[in-house]
């Protein structure tokens, strides 16, 4: 029992301080917050600090991974101002707010002592808020300038690698200078495996090195059997609980990617760690273990990303469209790729260990472009074969081949002669950066495919009016099915598009380029600075830039457009007109912002372009006035929808349907199929009639006399019993048959009814006129037309005498 006593204590004093452990620690940040002055003030004199030793630091020679730290403190101290300048400002709004709340001093009266004392300290508090508000935003335009400063130099860094040019390695001058390095190298390579071997040596005498061969044992269970059970146990898992559709080949995909990427990089982890451990390996040798690991990774993303958009050995759960042809040629060079990716790697981590000189890593750089250039070439033939043997098949030049594909081929043949020709000249490190930049942009472009399809798969799939969460959305919040609808696409083109942008981010990173998307392009190349005309500098790189954004633009324009019309707008409630208005709107804007972002590449402002469009203005008005009334007339159609897509209309004598328009013109159907182009204008000035503006209803009208001793309740009962039997005329609104008026012994009736659409009006009547003709008569009830009746306004009188006379 004393026992249970002590240890009941015991456990009551541990709990006791674990709680005061918390309260500390929550309290710690209270306290640290209970000034947000102080607090606000210390993170701005910490950012000071920081920019002061960026700049410093900025003043000596960095490399790419101090550079990249610097730039990431810099951005911290950026951020950290903007917060504390946000805290300080709104303690500066209180401080105003109470020295208004004592009011103005009124001239001839003093002030109360204590009043006097809160209106001096609160105006202090505002002076030193003032002032701190100020170096706080100094501090964030300084951090601001040095990022700009390190992204500038980065990219200048970048060019100069570009435009770099040694001697040709068809001469004998570069093989002399590699030669003369040669020994030196040799013994650095000497030195440092001397060193590893030395150390391997030492460990082992001391004993088995079981941390080591137990790290080697799990990366071999995680790259064979964990690996591969994965895969089967997903695939399984898909096919049991996920919906029939291509969800489960997405899912399938991203999973075969995420294990084939994390199960080689976790075993070459653990195999390193163990020979850490274990003490087998010197400390130099720490950066090539860590680049061996990161090779390893990189190896094992390609081989998963390559054969999960090739599957040659799983058809059935192919994503992409590739015959069985197709992925069982080009899997092979996907697995040499894999090698060439782990090897080029490699020998990037051993040459940055071992301190290779220049010339050594130039000479290795043109071996790795040759050999990536041999490997591009041969996929290309292989691509070629393959389109030429299924136009053979199909009788046809290119129809089995996209306009994309066909592009992309012709620009890596393009490339590929380009990187050859820069490797044959001297430019090494431009030709190494083609080669590996093309293989680099097939693997990232494989999985940009495979999560954008994924991604659409999954939005489009779990947002959907019939998935359960759209049911629920449904029954629990109101939410039209639509809108559900809606929504999944949405979500997938924002998610869509942030992926592009992210990987255009990453397409330079890995050769140590910016990873801002935004300035990908300005790090292609330095072109001639040329000439500045008007306070805008026109080059060769700034008309090429001009026009790569404005085909960029246009291309992102067209994209946008087609999942417009093929997905967004036939899942939402808008008819064909709507659609059509909507879709010419984003169209016309679309394309004005690609030229706006290929004017302001070219260093146009918005500014110059409206100070163009107002001298323009001129001749808009005497030369382009119809055409500027017709675009008018057009947008203002587009907008009041007036007239729609299949409205049908009468202009002037002609009928007939709507079937475009467009900002300058609009396009009817008459009945003879011929097309009528009117202009806009003439639609908004003119008098048109619209037959289905208010509704789509037709309307059938017959007009008939019957003889004054028929029976009109027998008659008008035939007449409904007529409307009644045609299937094209509607029950409501319900038929009616009026007697309009009684002449010359005659019942004038006037019969009306309605049916789907005017189009349908003349056929239907047609066919009422048919059946009431046998009924009426079959009763013995003749009818008639309505009776015309002919007066003469002004008869003619008898002769005058005189006129007789004269006769």
């Amino acid at each position: 029992m004393p026992l249970v006593v002590r240890l009941t204590r015991t456990v009551r004093h541990l709990a006791l301080i674990l709680w005061l452990v918390a309260a500390f620690a929550l309290a710690g940040p209270a306290l640290a917050q209970g000034d947000p002055v102080a607090a606000a003030t210390d993170r701005i004199a910490q950012a000071e600090l920081d920019v002061r030793g960026v700049d410093r630091a900025l003043d000596a020679s960095v490399d790419d991974d101090d550079r990249r730290n610097l730039r990431g403190k810099a951005q911290g101290a950026q951020t950290a101002t903007t917060q504390a300048v946000a805290d300080l400002t709104e303690q500066l709004a209180l401080v105003n707010a109470r020295i208004a709340g004592l009011g103005t001093v009124t001239p001839g009266e003093v002030e109360a002592p204590e009043l006097r004392a809160q209106r001096r300290t609160l105006t202090n508090m505002r002076t030193t808020l003032d002032a701190a508000i100020k170096r706080g935003r100094l501090a964030g335009v300084e951090a601001g300038q040095l990022v700009d400063e390190i992204d500038r130099s980065q990219a200048e860094q970048f060019s100069q690698k570009l435009s770099s040019k040694v001697p040709s390695p068809l001469s004998p001058t570069f093989w002399t200078i590699v030669l003369d390095q040669t020994p030196r190298d040799l013994r650095r390579v000497w030195l440092f495996l001397e060193q590893g071997g030395t150390q391997l040596q030492r460990q082992w005498r001391g004993g088995i090195p079981w941390h080591a061969m137990l790290g080697f044992a799990l990366a071999i269970v995680l790259i064979g059997p964990v690996r591969l059970k994965a895969h089967r146990l997903m695939q399984r898992r898909l096919i049991a609980e996920a919906p029939p559709s291509r969800v489960r080949r997405s899912a399938n995909s991203l999973w075969r990617v995420a294990v084939g990427t994390l199960c080689p990089l976790a075993g070459a982890f653990l195999f390193v760690q163990g020979l850490r451990w274990s003490g087998l390996l010197p400390q130099r040798w720490s950066g090539f273990l860590d680049g061996f690991v990161f090779a390893t990774g990189v190896a094992g993303f390609t081989a998963a990303v390559t054969g999960a958009v090739l599957m040659r050995s799983q058809p059935s759960w192919r994503i992409t469209p590739f015959d069985d042809e197709t992925a069982n040629r080009l899997r092979p060079l996907s697995w040499v790729l894999t090698v060439l990716t782990f090897t080029t790697t490699m020998i990037g981590s051993f040459e940055g260990a071992i301190g290779s000189s220049r010339s050594a890593i130039i000479a290795t750089q043109a071996i790795e472009a040759l050999i990536h250039l041999a490997l591009i070439v041969a996929t290309l033939v292989v691509l070629g074969r393959l389109r030429a043997a299924r136009a053979a098949r199909e009788q046809t030049t290119s129809a089995g081949i996209s306009a994309g594909l066909s592009i992309a081929i012709l620009l890596a043949w393009i490339a590929v002669g380009v990187a050859a020709v820069a490797l044959v000249i001297g430019y090494i490190w431009f030709a190494w950066f083609v080669a590996l930049m093309i293989g680099w942009t097939v693997l990232l472009g494989s999985a940009l495919y495979l999560m954008l399809v994924a991604t659409d798969d999954i939005a489009t799939t779990v947002f959907v009016r019939d998935s359960r969460i759209g049911v629920t959305l449904t029954r629990a919040l109101g939410i039209r099915g639509s809108m559900v609808d809606q929504f999944g696409l949405v979500l997938s083109g924002v998610v869509r598009l942030t992926l592009i942008i992210l990987a255009l981010g990453l397409l330079l990173r890995p050769f140590g380029a910016s990873s801002d998307p935004g300035a990908v392009f300005d790090q292609l190349g330095q072109f001639a600075e040329g000439v500045k005309v008007g306070g805008v500098w026109i080059s060769p790189g700034a008309i090429l830039r001009g026009l790569l954004m404005l085909f960029i633009g246009l291309a992102i324009v067209r994209a946008f457009m087609r999942w417009l019309d093929q997905r967004y707008l036939p899942a939402t409630d808008l008819d064909g007109s709507g659609r059509n208005s909507v879709s010419l709107v984003a169209r016309y804007i679309g394309v004005a912002l690609a030229v706006i972002w290929g004017l302001a590449s070219l260093g146009i402002g918005v500014e110059r372009i409206a100070l163009l469009l107002s001298a323009l203005s001129v001749g808009i008005g005497f030369g382009l006035q119809a055409i500027t009334q017709n675009f008018v007339s057009g947008l203002i159609l587009l907008a009041e929808r007036p007239i729609k897509i299949g409205d049908l209309v009468r202009v002037g004598t002609d009928e007939g349907d709507v079937k475009r328009i467009s900002v300058r013109s609009t396009e009817i159907e008459l009945a003879d199929h011929s097309t009528l182009i009117v202009p806009n204008s003439e639609l908004i000035t003119k008098s048109v009639l619209n037959k289905t503006l208010s509704g789509p209803l037709g309307r059938i009208q017959i007009q008939f006399s019957v003889p004054i001793e028929s029976d009109a309740a027998l008659v008008r009962s035939i007449v409904l019993d007529c409307f009644a039997q045609q299937e094209a005329v509607l029950a409501e609104p319900a038929p009616s048959a009026f007697i309009d008026s009684i002449i010359d012994g005659r019942i004038l009736f006037n019969c009306f009814a309605h049916v789907a659409s005017p189009r349908a009006a003349y056929g239907a009547r047609s066919a009422v006129l048919l059946q009431l003709l046998p009924t009426l008569r079959e009763r013995g009830i003749t009818i008639g037309t309505v009776p015309q009746r002919l007066e003469l306004v002004n008869p003619l009188s008898a002769p005058a005498p005189d006129e007789r006379e004269m006769k």
